[in-house]
């Protein structure tokens, strides 16, 4: 059967049904022009075959980006059956892989430090917006004085939202700075500074 392709919006809207439907169930190429495929959601997709030349020779930022791809397909390949890839799937076109894969590239970032509760007495709390594509497993807060000193550190909590609380432990009237990181699934860390 031949599949003529016509540029009216009515044509291409056929062409879209008429190859829905005669490859709803099949992938792989056509000839060496197209590529049919189905993803996750059984949707079909068609492509133009790539092309690359036998002498192509690539630049520094592609080789570099090449580097990058390769360990997130590792990363993701080891990941793919964490539970929070695997749920953040659900119900989407993407699988597991290509979730962990894409956290692979998103470091998570620190939005705020809020100190409006805490004077550098014990028992009152630091709050930090830390968020992630996937999401933040652990913010850590370091509390120091003017010349570095660390005056306390620990974990801060889940709260509500993309926010973490941080209990001060020991009154710190020296206190001039604090320093925040966040991790996320893969590991990146972000850090954000607050400074009096």
């Amino acid at each position: 059967m031949t599949v003529s392709i016509h540029y009216s919006k009515k044509g291409l809207q056929w062409q879209k049904y008429v190859i829905t439907s005669l490859f709803v169930v099949w992938s792989g190429s056509l000839g060496e022009q197209f590529v049919v495929k189905q993803d996750k959601a059984g949707r079909t997709i068609v492509s133009v075959a790539p092309t690359f030349s036998e002498n192509r020779t690539y630049s520094e930022a592609q080789l570099d980006w090449q580097d990058k791809f390769r360990d997130a397909s590792v990363y993701a390949t080891g990941a793919k059956d964490n539970e929070t890839y695997v749920e953040k799937a659900v119900g989407t076109p993407l699988t597991s892989y290509n979730v962990a894969m894409a956290d692979w590239f998103h470091a998570p970032e620190i939005k705020e430090i809020d100190v409006t509760a805490w004077h550098g007495t014990a028992g009152e709390v630091i709050r930090i917006q830390a968020v992630d594509d996937v999401k933040v497993t652990q913010v850590n807060v370091v509390i120091t004085d003017g010349t570095g000193t660390v005056l306390e550190q620990g974990a801060a909590e889940p709260a509500e939202g993309a926010w973490w609380n941080y209990t001060a432990t020991v009154t710190s009237p020296n206190a001039s700075r604090i320093v925040v990181t966040a991790r996320d699934l893969p590991g990146h860390i972000a850090e954000l500074n607050w400074e009096d």
